[in-house]
């Protein structure tokens, strides 16, 4: 068992996982641009550390449907991460990546799960990088894993998460767009000994 706890972390660290949240939603913004052929602009990202009681208020109503992609963090970091989205901007991204209509808003098949999968993998990479560079640690993801529900219930994996690790985790609200802006929502949830890690390669006491 690592000796972080999350009621310790101290403003230094807060501010350097802002300094990743920021670093990682720029490179996913890059990287999503270069996949659809379009120039985005990215408005600042809002990094907090919140309860899981705060979770569900700061992203959208519990009974409203919105997707998950989840994955898992291997090699020097173990723990997962998930990638939030509302249905509308999930919807835009498919569309345009498949050249259908913009409002184009019928259930999404199998291609377009695979698609919204390439693209979690694209801005988890992004932003896994960031945390790379800045720890010199070497972090890989899982395959992802893609759930269409309510938000209550897609919250419920990084629910019984905070029963095991302590109260909070990161949350990085980030905004992209040309016309339409898409919003979405970075989880990080790294396991207890592995806090110590990234603590320990940032150089600051535990």
């Amino acid at each position: 068992m690592g000796k972080f706890s999350f009621e310790e972390v101290n403003e230094l660290y807060v501010d350097v996982l802002r300094e990743i949240g920021n670093i990682g939603s720029g490179n996913a913004t890059t990287a999503i641009a270069s996949m659809l052929d379009l120039r985005l602009n990215m408005n600042v990202p809002k990094v907090e550390l919140l309860s899981f009681q705060e979770f569900g208020s700061a992203i959208s109503a519990e009974d409203e449907t919105i997707v998950g992609i989840y994955l898992g963090l291997e090699q020097d970091i173990e723990g997962s991460m998930m990638f939030l989205m509302k249905l509308d901007s999930a919807h835009y991204l498919v569309n345009r990546l498949m050249g259908r209509d913009p409002d184009y808003k019928e259930d999404f098949t199998e291609m377009d799960l695979s698609a919204i999968k390439e693209i979690g993998n694209i801005i988890a990479g992004s932003y896994l990088s960031a945390l790379s560079s800045m720890t010199n640690l070497t972090i890989s993801p899982t395959i992802p894993y893609v759930a269409i529900d309510m938000a209550a219930a897609i919250l419920s994996v990084p629910a019984c998460m905070f029963g095991q690790y302590g109260d909070n985790a990161l949350l990085i609200e980030t905004q992209f767009g040309d016309e339409v802006m898409i919003e979405g929502y970075f989880i990080l949830l790294p396991e207890l000994d592995s806090y110590d890690k990234i603590l320990s390669a940032l150089g600051i006491a535990i």
